[in-house]
């Protein structure tokens, strides 16, 4: 039996495209009005998929123990950023000449989440400086490392590999530069042994300060992981391709033209914004890959 979530209206649907240009397949599904994945709880597999419909989202769930219902609800409430009440940032960001149209054509949008910190810094490690629809076909080849699920449905079959299972095999199945590859593996054995941990209760600066120091990683990285992991509300990246080329968009460049923009113009741009900068980038995204 599916149930209502509640939220803070507006909600816009954007934030399915984004999950679903992501989806890895054999353990997400994802459209422009739902989303499914495999998880593993505290005390056993599960699994859910959430659709939006006529103004409301319905949530589905299967999960072996009882226990873990309130912590898959919690996974998915952090994931599609349902604790956020948009009228503040939209007001905030409103307020910019250039964004006025777009919060008024987009309200309420929302930023990702997720559902397990150590799979996001996985995912953002393989991203990096490649293209979404690369590193998905890179995260979908590390699905044969993974565990199977339990609690099967369609063809979400698999969890999201855990870090030892990369820190042990990873080699084998990542592709590209040695030192990327050691890297993602690298991390990925600190984080299946403990020696480094990161969750919602960090800041941005303890992210920053566990995080820098490890070859591999950069602002970026931290940054990408703040949004996702903290929901952080005030994130920009203006050393990212897609927010330079989504702003000289905006303002009526071409993209030849968005490509020549610094980074220290962004950052001037966004720094009006604060403290709601991360949906400014989720606008700016969302522009980009528009066009």
């Amino acid at each position: 039996m599916a149930i209502a979530l509640d939220f803070i209206a507006p909600f816009e649907p954007g934030i399915f495209d984004f999950l679903a240009a992501r989806a890895i397949p054999g353990v997400e599904e994802a459209d422009s009005s739902s989303y499914a994945r495999t998880v593993l709880l505290t005390h056993g597999h599960g699994w859910f998929r959430v659709n939006w419909k006529a103004g409301a989202l319905w949530l589905e769930q299967d999960v072996e123990d009882p226990a873990d219902a309130a912590e898959l609800r919690g996974h998915v409430r952090h994931l599609l950023n349902l604790g956020h009440n948009p009228q503040m940032a939209d007001k905030a960001l409103s307020a910019h000449p250039l964004l006025a149209a777009r919060v008024e054509a987009l309200p309420g949008i929302r930023l990702p989440g997720c559902v397990n910190p150590a799979e996001i810094m996985i995912r953002a490690m393989v991203g990096q400086q490649i293209t979404v629809a690369a590193a998905r076909t890179a995260l979908a080849q590390l699905v044969a490392l993974s565990t199977p699920s339990r609690l099967p449905h369609g063809s979400m079959t698999h969890f999201f590999p855990a870090p030892a299972e990369i820190a042990a095999r990873g080699r084998d199945i990542l592709r590209g530069p040695q030192r990327r590859i050691e890297s993602i593996v690298a991390v990925a054995a600190m984080l299946a042994e403990g020696s480094l941990r990161i969750g919602k209760g960090d800041s941005y600066e303890s992210l920053a300060e566990k995080l820098l120091p490890l070859v591999g990683i950069g602002p970026w990285t931290v940054g990408y992981v703040a949004m996702r992991v903290l929901g952080n509300s005030d994130i920009f990246l203006p050393g990212d391709a897609a927010v330079r080329n989504g702003y000289g968009l905006l303002r009526g460049d071409t993209l030849t033209q968005a490509r020549s923009i610094k980074a220290p113009e962004l950052s001037r741009m966004a720094e009006p914004l604060k403290p709601w900068r991360s949906y400014a980038t989720l606008h700016l995204w969302r522009i980009a890959g528009e066009k």
